[in-house]
């Protein structure tokens, strides 16, 4: 469904009328295109501390343009100063005291008046946890307020992440630069994530996923059809799942993929038998994207809405997960993603029964995680906002138009948004990334 108000708000008319009365005009986001030469259309501005050096080599596969604040940085040309920005790269890594937090405010507040349309701001830091000095955890800590804030001031389509990067690690940070500072995280902003080392790389960036055997429930259409066509796009070979009244779907899809259809009820007494004798050669990523509301407030719910929630949106994944593990089919160094959702963090009014699913696949991703780990498999929770779809179109007028703005970005994500973030997760080089929640959201005001 189109976002009627973005439209009007972008227009000659709309632009003079929005600006008049003071209310927000949404840009329209830049998102990954077919064809795109390099991640990064646009100058990026490099400045920090002593791991902002080692970045240099990386960022110049990203991007032509690529300069630095300061003489003698990675070998950079300086900044004139003048010149437009289409991406922000600061590492704060070594600011260990309050005075030292100066140094954010230095950087990025004469870039910030150069921002080009749709920029992409990253923050890299030290996990606080990780530290023995408590000055420099507080200073570290302090990050999360910084990037969080600013991410609702850059406007213009802008994005701000901050990543806490793991002794070790310092040189595998490619895959997370193309993912944060390209069009693919357009929706993706004010996250914090951690990155540990990882020993799984990236071979081809053009396909990173090559030669990976992916599964994507509910694969039939709206997000988990978006999620398949991104894998597909990136070269993994597809299993697409969903239940047997979306079988015409779902087998045109898989053929136009070049992929395989399984139409199966996931909550059926032999579905993890049928799923594992579907993958005779193994799994290497699994997405568990198959979910269903039942909303009523608890007090008008009945058990038999409770029950089919939980059943689909929760225990199927853990019995199908576990499945796989106990057969072996799911390969070392594989890739768990979960799609939870904002509702599974901040609530919502008529949602008790998804937002109890949805928060047990962020639980199940923290907890299973480092259990895993020593087999190099990754868990993870992608948890979208308000994402266009048939089913928030069927949401009243008021509500959905309440949801598409309460944001740091003032609209919706779209499908897309989603599956660029599960593609990511899927990556070999995003074994540094496990047991963690990714909100899809557009830096939504609801939840943490």
């Amino acid at each position: 469904m189109s976002d009627r108000y973005l439209e009007f708000a972008n227009s000659t008319l709309g632009r003079r009328l929005v600006g008049a009365v003071g209310l927000p005009r949404p840009i329209r986001l830049e998102r990954w295109a077919s064809g795109r030469s390099r991640p990064v259309d646009g100058a990026i501005l490099l400045g920090g501390g002593l791991l902002a050096s080692t970045l240099a080599g990386s960022l110049k596969r990203l991007s032509s343009e690529l300069y630095a604040d300061r003489d003698g940085l990675g070998e950079l040309p300086r900044w004139p100063g003048a010149s437009p920005l289409k991406a922000l790269v600061f590492d704060a890594s070594d600011l260990d005291s309050p005075e030292r937090l100066g140094e954010l405010r230095r950087f990025f507040q004469p870039a910030l008046a150069q921002l080009d349309s749709c920029p992409h701001i990253l923050v890299l830091g030290r996990a606080p946890e990780s530290l023995k000095d408590p000055f420099a955890a507080s200073a570290q800590r302090s990050l999360e307020g910084f990037t969080r804030s600013l991410g609702k001031e850059v406007r213009r389509g802008g994005t701000v992440q901050l990543l806490y990067v793991a002794e070790g690690a310092e040189d595998q940070l490619e895959g997370a630069l193309r993912f944060f500072l390209s069009p693919k995280s357009a929706y993706v902003s004010g996250q914090v994530v951690r990155l540990q080392a990882n020993r799984a790389q990236v071979k081809d960036w053009s396909r990173p996923l090559a030669g990976k055997r992916a599964l994507v429930t509910g694969a039939s259409r709206g997000i988990g059809a978006a999620i398949a066509e991104t894998l597909a796009r990136d070269g993994a070979d597809l299993l697409l799942l969903d239940v047997p009244q979306a079988g015409t779907a779902l087998e045109a899809l898989a053929a136009r993929l070049g992929g395989r259809s399984l139409a199966l009820d996931i909550c059926a007494e032999d579905a993890a038998q049928r799923l594992t004798e579907a993958l005779p050669d193994g799994v290497d990523i699994v997405v568990h994207n198959a979910g269903i509301t039942r909303d009523k407030t608890l007090a008008k719910m009945s058990e038999e809405q409770w029950d089919a929630v939980i059943a689909v949106n929760l225990r199927a994944p853990q019995r199908l997960t576990q499945a796989l593990l106990d057969a072996g089919t799911l390969h070392d160094d594989g890739r768990v993603v979960l799609i939870a959702s904002i509702s599974g963090i901040a609530g919502n009014l008529g949602q008790t029964n998804y937002a109890v699913s949805k928060a047990g696949l962020i639980g199940l991703a923290q907890a299973w995680a480092p259990l895993l780990a020593p087999r190099g498999i990754t868990l993870n929770a992608v948890a979208p906002g308000f994402i266009e779809t048939q089913m928030t179109a069927a949401i009243p007028l008021t509500i959905r138009e309440a949801g598409r703005r309460m944001n740091a970005l003032n609209q919706g994500g779209l499908p897309q948004d989603v599956a660029e973030a599960v593609a990511w997760l899927a990556q070999p080089s995003s074994g540094a990334v496990t047991g963690q929640v990714l909100r899809v959201c557009g830096q939504s005001l609801l939840g943490a």
